[in-house]
C-alpha cells in the first residue's frame, strides 16, 4: 500500500497505528447505497403526506401550505440529517459505509462524536457544488488524507475497516483460566486504550504490520509488568489476557 493511502497515528506510547484511507471509488459506492435508502425514505414520506392533504384541508384551509412546508423541512432532514444521525449513533458509519466497510474517525484515531457528525455533514451543502459533489472530489484529490471540506472542518477522515465488534475487542485466542494474574494497577488508561485499539483493528492490518505492532505493544506492556512474552501468537494472547483482566476490575469503560 502506498504510504500516502494510509493514516498513521503516533500514540503517546510511541507506537504507530495505521489505517487504510478510503478513496473516491469506495466512498462513491457507499454514497450510492445511502442515496438509494434516502430516496426510498423520501418516497414513502412524500406519498404519506400527499395522501393526507385532502383530509387535512377539510379541517383548515391553510393545511396544504403547512404540509408543503413540512415536506421541505423533512426532505432537508432526510438529505443532510440522515448522514449526521447515523454517523453519530453508529460510531462513524451509515448503512452505505457499513456495507462498504468504511468508517469515519477523528484524525487522531478517536471515534467521532455528535458535533463532528453534524459539522462534517452540514458542509455537504458546499461539498456537493456545483454538481455531483464536484467540490468534494477536488478536495479529496488535493488532500493527502482524502478529505472533503466537511472532513477538514470536523477534523475527520474516512478509513477502510473490516467488520469488528464495536462494544469490546474480539478474542481470537481462548483466555487461559490458569494464566497468571498481572499487576493491572501498573497499566495506564492510555495503554489500555492502545491495547483495545489494536485488538479491535488488527484484522484490518497486513500480516507483517499486525505482527510488528503486536510485538511493539507487547514489549512495552510486558516490560512494565516484568513478564516475558515471546513471539506470535503468544504476544496477542498476552494482550488479550491483560485487557480481559483489566476490564474485569471494572476500571475501564468507553
Amino acid at each position: 500500500m502506498d504510504p500516502l493511502d494510509k493514516l498513521t497515528i503516533d500514540t503517546p506510547e510511541q507506537t504507530a497505528l495505521e489505517f487504510p484511507l478510503a478513496g473516491v471509488g469506495s466512498r462513491f459506492v457507499a454514497m450510492l447505497a445511502d442515496t438509494a435508502i434516502q430516496v426510498l425514505i423520501g418516497f414513502v414520506l412524500f406519498f404519506a403526506l400527499t395522501l393526507s392533504i385532502p383530509a387535512l384541508t377539510r379541517v383548515a384551509s391553510i393545511a396544504s401550505q403547512w404540509i408543503i412546508a413540512a415536506m421541505i423541512v423533512s426532505f432537508f432532514v432526510i438529505y443532510y440529517g440522515y448522514f449526521a444521525i447515523f454517523e453519530a449513533l453508529w460510531n462513524g458509519q451509515t448503512p452505505g459505509k457499513r456495507y462498504t466497510q468504511l468508517r469515519v474517525m477523528k484524525d487522531d484515531g478517536r471515534p467521532i462524536g455528535p458535533y463532528d457528525a453534524i459539522a462534517r455533514n452540514l458542509l455537504r451543502i458546499v461539498d456537493q457544488l456545483p454538481v455531483f459533489y464536484g467540490v468534494a472530489m477536488i478536495s479529496v484529490f488535493c488532500s493527502k488524507q482524502n478529505k472533503r471540506l466537511g472532513d477538514f472542518v470536523a477534523g475527520t477522515v474516512v478509513v477502510h475497516e473490516k467488520n469488528v465488534e464495536a462494544a469490546r475487542p474480539f478474542q481470537e485466542t481462548q483466555i487461559d483460566a490458569a494464566a497468571p494474574a498481572y499487576n493491572i494497577a501498573l497499566i495506564t488508561i492510555d495503554e489500555l486504550r492502545l491495547i483495545e485499539t489494536f485488538l479491535q483493528r488488527r484484522d484490518t492490518f497486513d500480516p507483517a504490520l499486525r505482527g510488528s505492532m503486536a510485538a511493539q505493544i507487547t514489549t512495552r506492556i510486558s516490560t512494565k509488568l516484568a513478564v516475558e512474552v515471546r513471539g506470535w501468537p503468544a504476544n496477542e494472547k498476552f494482550l488479550e489476557a491483560v485487557h480481559s483482566q483489566y476490564r474485569a476490575t471494572n476500571r475501564f469503560s468507553h
